[in-house]
């Protein structure tokens, strides 16, 4: 059995829907996954589980999205749910990046260095409590 194109838009449509920016998502994924790869090139600790984890939170965040649609599918929400759950984790992926490149030590400006610098204490802090 041959898989097309066409076929392959079938499956994206079923399970996404037409949710927007879909491929700015999958972009940024990659692009994450090449910067991080690099920085912990850079840092000497590139491990295979790390990596194995991160690979299953992109999976994790595409199920969410599938579920998001399915839900939208439900409720008539007009992909609604799923295009605000493309947006949240196409900006997360975003600050990962600039988080990446910021420890390479590509300039980023030092208001956004900041925020991410918040942003990851506030994430540290967390993980404490629970």
């Amino acid at each position: 059995m041959e898989l097309s194109i066409e076929g392959l838009d079938v499956v994206q449509t079923y399970l996404f829907g037409d949710v927007r920016f879909l491929n700015l998502l999958v972009l940024l994924m990659f692009v994450d996954i090449i910067t991080g790869v690099a920085k912990a090139i850079k840092e000497g600790n590139l491990l295979s589980r790390s990596a194995f984890y991160g690979f299953l939170r992109k999976i994790g965040i595409f199920a969410v999205i599938i579920l998001a649609n399915v839900i939208d599918q439900i409720l008539s929400l007009n992909g609604v749910l799923a295009f605000s759950s493309v947006l949240f984790y196409t900006a997360n992926e975003g600050l990962s990046i600039l988080e990446n490149l910021s420890q390479l030590g590509v300039p980023v400006p030092k208001s956004i260095q900041d925020k991410l610098h918040v942003i990851k204490n506030e994430n540290d802090g967390e993980g404490e409590d629970n």
